[in-house]
């Protein structure tokens, strides 16, 4: 008797997952590009492209955007330019996307929303949403990566537990926010996909 591949039984696993999502919108016709903004590790990537795949909307990533862009990965522009460098490439792609792009579900970096003019044009031009997490799922995420240029110097958690309280205050100016919490990343999915809903009925009415 032959077992299915373990890689198969993945692959049919997300298949179920993104047809779960996919009816769970319903048809859902984004008129805006959807900005999913929060600090690294609330999980905007993973999240973005499953609401993507359910909403057959394109993915768009900013980071690996800006890293297209300038021929460097972001650590290398931060080493070699700086942070303010990289925030005005970050504002010059993001710009770009969201102008010049059809609609699609965009995955922000975390200082992004930040920068005063990057916040304006996606409050006017997109549907925001904040992924919020803790800061026990934030620093568990963020440690598995060494990629993290504003992680490199200092106690992760004690970066992260400033980065809250710096841009939290901030990030609850988005359209909408959705908890990211220790579960998996399809049910912060579920959550935009049913608070996208709602704001929209209200947004027609």
């Amino acid at each position: 008797m032959t077992r299915p591949s373990a890689e198969g039984g993945d692959s049919h696993l997300k298949e179920e997952e993104t047809a779960a999502l996919a009816a769970l919108a319903g048809g859902l016709k984004a008129p805006k590009t959807i900005a999913l903004i929060g600090l690294m590790g609330a999980g905007k990537t993973t999240v973005g492209r499953k609401l993507a795949a359910a909403l057959e909307l394109p993915f768009r990533d900013a980071d690996s955007e800006i890293e297209k862009a300038a021929g460097l990965t972001i650590p290398e522009i931060f080493e070699l330019h700086g942070e303010a460098d990289f925030r005005g490439g970050e504002r010059r792609v993001i710009k770009r996307l969201v102008c010049c792009e059809p609609v699609h579900v965009l995955a922000t970096g975390g200082g992004a929303f930040m920068d005063g003019e990057t916040r304006a044009l996606l409050k006017e031009r997109a549907i925001t949403v904040w992924l919020r997490a803790d800061i026990d799922v934030l620093t568990k995420r963020v440690g598995r990566r060494e990629t993290r240029p504003l992680l490199k110097n200092g106690d992760p958690r004690v970066v992260m537990e400033r980065l809250m309280a710096e841009r939290y205050p901030v990030y609850a100016e988005a359209d909408l926010v959705i908890d990211s919490g220790h579960g998996p990343h399809a049910n912060a999915t579920a959550a935009v996909i049913a608070a996208l809903k709602t704001h929209l009925q209200q947004t027609v009415q």
